[in-house]
């Protein structure tokens, strides 16, 4: 599992980086094409299963404005929480237990539809509000000394998100990209135990814009 993991964040970042060189050359012919590459901090909330905020995180976005206003996009984001339990006894069923320290992990990957709403994306500063809708992956998994216990989940995402887009030039060609979000996936787990209904998360991204 480890390697599939391994092999969907390289396809995730391959996929970015297509898009990224796309809507680069496309901003020259379109300005109604935005795009962002972000670095992600990511907080769960809600359980304390993986409860430690995280920097192993990124995402990527690319959007059309349809109106002077309004844009449609699609978006691919992963990230990684981990947490340290300290040594002890585990009862995995009535007649059988392990004693062990444990590196607890959420691994999410969600993608779908990217919504914003920009006021005015005409400055040099373009403050936004926006929304995502899609699908979301989930890994919970716990890694004691040499066995790891995971399981697999999809589910339904959705993520409210306020942004600010920074611009360097009056071309708009090359600027930062700050954001601030809330994400809630319906993904739900049971691992040794542990039980997560739903994946909630707090975060920032900082990032580049096109």
């Amino acid at each position: 599992m480890k390697k599939i993991i391994r092999s969907i964040q390289i396809i995730a970042l391959v996929l970015t980086a297509s898009v990224c060189a796309s809507s680069a050359y496309g901003q020259a012919v379109s300005p109604n094409l935005y795009f962002n590459i972000d670095w992600q901090l990511n907080l769960p909330v809600a359980d304390d299963y993986a409860n430690r905020i995280s920097g192993w995180g990124m995402q990527g976005e690319v959007g059309y404005f349809l109106t002077e206003s309004f844009s449609l996009g699609a978006f691919i984001a992963w990230h990684t929480n981990n947490k340290y339990i300290d040594r002890q006894t585990i009862y995995i069923n009535s007649s059988s237990a392990v004693t062990s320290d444990q590196q607890h992990s959420i691994y999410q990957l969600p993608f779908g539809a990217a919504f914003r709403f920009t006021p005015d994306r005409y400055g040099l500063v373009q403050p936004y509000i926006g929304a995502k809708l899609g699908a979301n992956y989930s890994e919970v998994s716990s890694h004691l000394n040499i066995f790891k216990v995971s399981e697999d989940k999809w589910g339904f995402y959705v993520s409210p998100e306020v942004g600010v887009t920074i611009f360097f030039s009056p071309e708009k060609k090359f600027g930062l990209h700050l954001a601030t979000y809330y994400s809630y996936a319906t993904n739900k787990s049971r691992v040794l135990g542990y039980s997560l209904d739903g994946l909630n998360n707090w975060g920032v991204r900082i990032g580049v814009a096109f």
